[in-house]
């Protein structure tokens, strides 16, 4: 499936609102998290590498949320429901953002789409790209903590190409700077004005 018939998928479109952070705020963030074009490089090194892995990845996170009744509750009506279409459409977007993670260009569209994410994941938007009746917020705590496991899990996947160990470890180093970069964009909408 193309990025394009994926639904909900609205990447570069105008039905992202614009991010209020500068592309001089994304460059600051970048520097902060010693992310340079040498991350870029091994970023699309990983895409590569990773491209025809992601339904197995996908699969192990999915595992690994639905292992968790905590993290599976956001999939849920709040009574412990999930909602099978809902969990199919999320996970096609999911599996569009590790590809987006490694290819797009981090630029204004892609700043955009970053902050449509935290709008998705916070009670502003949450439930209102897919129409459907699920917990309307997904807990601040648990985007930073996602870090951790959406970072260790990606490297056995990265290292199964024959790329070099310091090939592997460049690709995850970036990947992990990247996930950073996006859960503090994520984070904006949860955040009071002013303190971002």
């Amino acid at each position: 499936m193309s990025a394009t018939q994926i639904p909900g998928y609205t990447y570069g479109t105008t039905q992202v609102p614009r991010s209020p952070l500068s592309l001089e705020d994304l460059e600051n963030l970048k520097k902060a998290l010693l992310f340079g074009p040498e991350d870029e490089k091994y970023l699309h090194l990983a895409g590569e590498v990773l491209k025809d892995q992601i339904e197995q990845i996908l699969d192990l996170w999915y595992g690994f949320v639905g292992s968790h009744p905590h993290l599976l509750h956001y999939l849920t009506d709040g009574k412990g429901n999930p909602n099978s279409e809902y969990l199919a459409a999320v996970r096609k977007r999911f599996g569009q953002w590790i590809l987006d993670t490694c290819n797009r260009p981090y630029d204004q569209a892609w700043l955009d789409h970053a902050y449509e994410i935290g709008l998705r994941h916070h009670r502003t938007k949450k439930n209102a790209t897919d129409g459907v009746n699920a917990v309307p917020h997904v807990d601040f705590r648990y985007l930073v903590t996602f870090i951790y496991p959406i970072t260790v899990t990606i490297k056995p996947f990265l290292a199964k190409k024959g790329h070099s160990p310091e090939e592997v470890e460049k690709m995850h180093q970036a990947w992990f700077k990247s996930v950073v970069l996006q859960v503090a964009l994520w984070s904006l909408p949860y955040v009071r004005e002013g303190d971002f």
